[in-house]
């Protein structure tokens, strides 16, 4: 995937902010209009359009207008980029932990070394 670096980070950027997750929740759940999703937010509708900029221009959110109503969908692909590599991230680290655990299990009956008593 070309320029792939550069795309995780505008999705972390975009997921960054507490009401552009609160949109992506309530997306994952099905398709919703713009005025839905603003309905339980706090804010005005100019603002809650802002919110979905940023999120359709990192590519997580896509929207198509029909007569007045725009409607938003979540982009499962984008959203499941940004998944891959937090699992990678906790494989790499669960293998390190694993190994220091199996280090200090094997050195659990040796002597201090380098002790000074």
């Amino acid at each position: 995937m070309p320029n792939q670096s550069g795309s995780l980070d505008r999705v972390f950027q975009a997921l960054a902010d507490a009401t552009r997750r609160d949109i992506v929740e309530r997306l994952i759940r099905g398709p919703a209009s713009v005025s839905e999703l603003a309905r339980p937010l706090d804010m005005s509708l100019p603002a809650v359009m802002q919110h979905l900029q940023v999120l359709e221009t990192c590519g997580l959110v896509r929207s198509e207008k029909t007569g007045r109503v725009r409607t938003c969908h979540i982009e499962p692909t984008v959203l499941r980029m940004a998944e891959d590599w937090i699992t990678a991230q906790r494989t790499a680290w669960e293998h390190r932990l694993d190994r220091l655990g199996d280090y200090l299990t094997e050195h659990r009956d040796s002597p201090d070394q380098g002790s000074t008593q």
